[in-house]
Parts: structure tokens; C-alpha cells; sequence
């Protein structure tokens, strides 16, 4: 603030021979070097104005993203036939999404792991080959979906061709993709609000399918699991000014409930090399979360998200565990006048894939289990789920950890 050295105020003056006294609204101001004769009222306002810039310039400048990431997206043949509406021969997914719509569009960015193709010249089909309508593509989209990662065992389930329509399907809603390219750019950098997040995507393998690419093709247009390309890719988009780095990864054991300890090894070597937040998928169950503090800054691993969409369940493969997921929404606060980015808050959604038939009409429903435990969510169907949703929150919450 400029401090005013000296102001003199004429306040006194005589009149017809009476003591008073008037108070004269032009005060004499010692202002750069000179006195200056200005209104009271101006430099009380000048005053008010110093002092407000003053305040603001020594206030920190700080921005938060909410990052939000979900595990598994996948369409078996179920899922096609019941999206497919036979009276206007076109299909909908829309309704799988509408209950957690409300999560994903509050989110700045919303990530999954998309493990299917959409090849649109040849008939559509669940495991062991996915191909699904690319209308479930603009369901996401319209679920609020930003990213998907396209790197996982099935990413070539249709050929070059399934991966390269897919790839261009994605970006043909308005969103991005991460893990396989069509050109050698293997680097995602989004800003918002001034922060800038770095995204990655490596798979384990391609299921035998690799042959379907040239050598030089799979080595651009398919992250595969290498180590000294993932540090190498680590340091690359530390260069592009990242503030933080976000790395998408399809590995472990399907099934198993624990990460394997290649997975905890291979993880905690990433944030030694720049990772700040690594998403695992694959296992199609859902597999704890760590945070590992590196230099006085923590770090995120979850090392399976669990499946987020599937028709795989206890009905369908005795188990009960492929029908949790887990919604993580992280919270990116950047302070700009230390120059620091950090983790502030991490939020857990646990999920629960709800299949039912209604009106002979088979549905599937990604359920947030805290909405229809508090009753904000009515179910289309007679089923009594509650008992079923909490032991699913409860098994997922289990291999959580607090922030």
C-alpha cells in the first residue's frame, strides 16, 4: 500500500466573530514528492482502493480439476441385444448410463477404459472377439465422458481396421482417446483451469493378435507394457509443461483380488519415474488403491478399478465380484505462486451393474450404490437389491484407502 507521509485538513475557521468550526472537504495530500490538494471523499475511495489491490495482489492464486475415472467398459452380446431397438433397427445405450450421468458430467474430465472396437462393416459380437455399435460410443459421450483409454487386450479384436474405425468413432463424438494411435502421437495433454494433466495408456498384450499389425504399425499405434518406453514416455510429456501425469494401465490377473507383486513393483516404479496417478484395469474385479509419497508428495495407484459395464456376473461365471466397480473422483488443486500441484481430495464411488428384465426387455443399469441405499434412486424393477448393494459397497470401500 503507498503510504501517505503528511495530510494537513483545514478545519478551523471564524466567522462574524463566532468560535465555530467547519469542516472543509479539500484535504492537502503529500503524494509523489508534492502536496496535493484533492476531495475528502476521494482519497477516502483512494484509500479503499489500495488497499483492495493490495489484498488481492498478495493472495495466492489457486486452481482445483476434478478428475474422474472409471474401470472396465465392456459390451458383451447381451448388452447388443438389449440396446437394440428392433422397430427402428437402431440401438441405444443411453439407459445404462443415466444414473451415474450426474457424476460424470460434474466431473472437468471423465476417464474409462473402453475394451471393445467398434468396426462398423461387420456383424457385432461379444467375447471372445468384441465388436460393438459405435452407438455406444455416443452414449458415453452423452453420459459425459471426455477420454477413454483404447489400450487393453482387445484393442485388436477386429484387425487394424476395428482399431483405427474406433479410434476415429471416438473422435467423431467430441472425445478423446489415449493408448492406440492412427499416427505416431502417442502424447495427451489437456489443460484446465489453468492446469495442465499429462495422459498415458499401456496394455499387457493383445491377445495373440498382434500379428494383425506390421511390426513398424505395432510399434506406433499400440502402447504395449515396456518399461524404458514408459519412463522414456514419462520424461517426454514432463517436457510438454504437465503439472501432473496420469497414466491408464490394463495389466494383473483377471479375477484375483490382490495386485500381483509385478503390479505393486512395476507401480511404484512409475511414480519414481513422474507418475502421479496411475488407473489399472484388466482384472474385471476390484483391487485395492495406495498412495505412495514420493519427495513430500502423494501419489495415486489403484491397481484395478473392477468393471464399471459387463454382462460378467455370478450368474453368468459364479462371480459376484465382476459386478462392482468404482468410480474415483481426484481433486487437482495448483497453486500458481509456489508453483506447486498436488492431490487435495480423493472420493470413492462404489458401483453395481444391475441386470434385469422388464416387459420381456432386458436391461443394464450402472447403479452409484450410495443413491439407492439413501433412496434418491427408483429402480425399474421388483427385485429387492439392497442386501446384494451393500455387501458390494462394503467389499469396495474395504480395499480403499482414506485420503
Amino acid at each position: 500500500m503507498k503510504k501517505l507521509m503528511i495530510i494537513f485538513v483545514l478545519v478551523a475557521s471564524l466567522s462574524i466573530g463566532i468560535l465555530g468550526f467547519t469542516v472543509y472537504k479539500e484535504i492537502l495530500v503529500f503524494k509523489n514528492n508534492d502536496y496535493v490538494e484533492v476531495n475528502k471523499d476521494s482519497v477516502y475511495e483512494d484509500l479503499k482502493v489500495e488497499e483492495d489491490e493490495t489484498i488481492e495482489s498478495t493472495e495466492e492464486k489457486v486452481s482445483t480439476v476434478k478428475l474422474l475415472t472409471v474401470g472396465d467398459i465392456m459390451f458383451h452380446s447381451p448388452q447388443n441385444k438389449a440396446a437394440y431397438n428392433p422397430e427402428t433397427k437402431t440401438y441405444d445405450f443411453n439407459q445404462s448410463f443415466k444414473y451415474i450421468k450426474k457424476y460424470t458430467e460434474n466431473a472437468d474430465i471423465a476417464l474409462g477404459n473402453f475394451e471393445t472396437v467398434t468396426r462398423e462393416d461387420v456383424s457385432y459380437s461379444g467375447f471372445p472377439r468384441f465388436n460393438t455399435p459405435k452407438e455406444s460410443l455416443l452414449a458415453l459421450k452423452e453420459a459425459g465422458f471426455d477420454i477413454l483409454s483404447t489400450a487393453n487386450n482387445h484393442c485388436l479384436d477386429q484387425g487394424k481396421k476395428g482399431l483405427v474405425d474406433t479410434i476415429n468413432n471416438i473422435h467423431e463424438y467430441g472425445m478423446k482417446n489415449i493408448g492406440t494411435y492412427i499416427e505416431t502421437n502417442n502424447m495427451l495433454v489437456e489443460e484446465v483451469e489453468g492446469i495442465r494433466i499429462g495422459f498415458l495408456s499401456y496394455t499387457y498384450g493383445l491377445n495373440g493378435m498382434d500379428g494383425m499389425l506390421s511390426k513398424e504399425e505395432l510399434d506406433y499405434m499400440v502402447n504395449r507394457i515396456d518399461e524404458d518406453r514408459i519412463k522414456q514416455d514419462i520424461e517426454n510429456i514432463k517436457d510438454l509443461q504437465t503439472d501432473i501425469i496420469v497414466v491408464s494401465i490394463h495389466w494383473g490377473n483377471e479375477y484375483e483380488m490382490e495386485p500381483s507383486s509385478y503390479q505393486m513393483e512395476l507401480g511404484e516404479k512409475m511414480v519414481d519415474w513422474g507418475a502421479n496417478i496411475i488407473l489399472g484395469s484388466h482384472p474385471h474385479v476390484i483391487q485395492k488403491s495406495q498412495i505412495i509419497n514420493k519427495n513430500g508428495k502423494d501419489n495415486f495407484i489403484i491397481y484395478s478399478l473392477g468393471n464399471f459395464i459387463s454382462n460378467q456376473r455370478k450368474s453368468t461365471m459364479d462371480n459376484s465380484y465382476t459386478e462392482d466397480g468404482v468410480m474415483v473422483q481426484l481433486e487437482i488443486e495448483k497453486n500458481f505462486s509456489k508453483g506447486e500441484t498436488e492431490i487435495k481430495n480423493i472420493d470413492y464411488i462404489p458401483t453395481w451393474v444391475h441386470k434385469y428384465r422388464k416387459d420381456n426387455r432386458l436391461f443394464y443399469e450402472v447403479l452409484p450404490i450410495s443413491d439407492y441405499l439413501n433412496g434418491e434412486l427408483e429402480v425399474s424393477n421388483k427385485e429387492d437389491i439392497k442386501i446384494r448393494l451393500e455387501k458390494s459397497q462394503k467389499d469396495t470401500m474395504s480395499k480403499m484407502i482414506e485420503n
